[in-house]
């Protein structure tokens, strides 16, 4: 069976899906998030507008994750950069983190929901996740897919994990009183202005410091 066949199965079986945001950007939180639909409200969610956030408008995704969070059952994980680099610290891996972030949303959803079927988007090691649930004791089905956000859960799951990233990176740019920007590119110049205003200590509270832009950072600072 493709992963393909797997998803469509689940089509309205009731179960939580989960997706993150900020995993790719330099500034910002990490955010996990989770979104239970039952039999049925798969189509629920297709009625509200719900695809993969990449495909959204940030407008769009911010004003749609409201509504998903008043249809359907929901949680959020939001890991801080200071937080995240803290925790990359002990880690020294991604994936362990990202597993860690993703069980936490599913554990804190299974008593909510009763939900027996988890999907999820790949990432890494498949196994790193179910590790991290049945170490919490967790007995649930694990889907995990390339390109999960064709089911509609993980969909939802991603516009909310995406309109939390965006709010929490409006909030850290008020911080640190500059503009913050998305992604991995055109950061340099932010970075180097904070780096040169607090070093590490100031862009670890906005930044994700085991980024190789981090190095790029204080070379730029101090070659100037």
């Amino acid at each position: 069976m493709t992963a393909s066949d797997s998803l469509d199965a689940l089509a309205d079986v009731p179960r939580v899906g989960t997706d993150e945001a900020g995993k790719g950007d330099y500034f910002g939180d990490l955010v996990v998030a989770g979104v239970f639909l039952d039999a049925g409200d798969a189509a629920r969610a297709r009625a509200l507008g719900v695809k993969d956030s990449k495909t959204l408008s940030d407008g769009r995704v911010r004003a749609l994750a409201a509504e998903v969070q008043r249809a359907f059952p929901c949680e959020v994980v939001r890991i801080s950069p200071a937080k995240y680099n803290e925790l990359y610290g002990k880690m020294k891996n991604l994936n362990h983190l990202l597993a860690w972030a993703h069980a936490r949303v599913i554990e804190n959803l299974l008593p909510r929901t009763g939900a027996r079927v988890v999907v999820a988007d790949q990432f890494g090691d498949a196994a790193v996740l179910e590790h991290a649930l049945l170490g919490a004791g967790r007995q649930v089905r694990l889907v995990q897919a390339t390109k999960g956000e064709r089911d509609m859960a993980v969909a939802a799951a991603s516009i909310v994990a995406r309109a939390t990233f965006l709010q929490r990176l409006d909030a850290l740019s008020r911080e640190v009183g500059v503009t913050l920007p998305k992604g991995a590119t055109h950061v340099l110049p932010v970075g180097a202005e904070l780096f040169a205003r607090g070093g590490k200590a100031l862009l670890g509270t906005v930044a994700k410091l085991h980024f190789a832009t981090t190095e790029k950072i204080v070379g730029l600072v101090q070659r100037s």
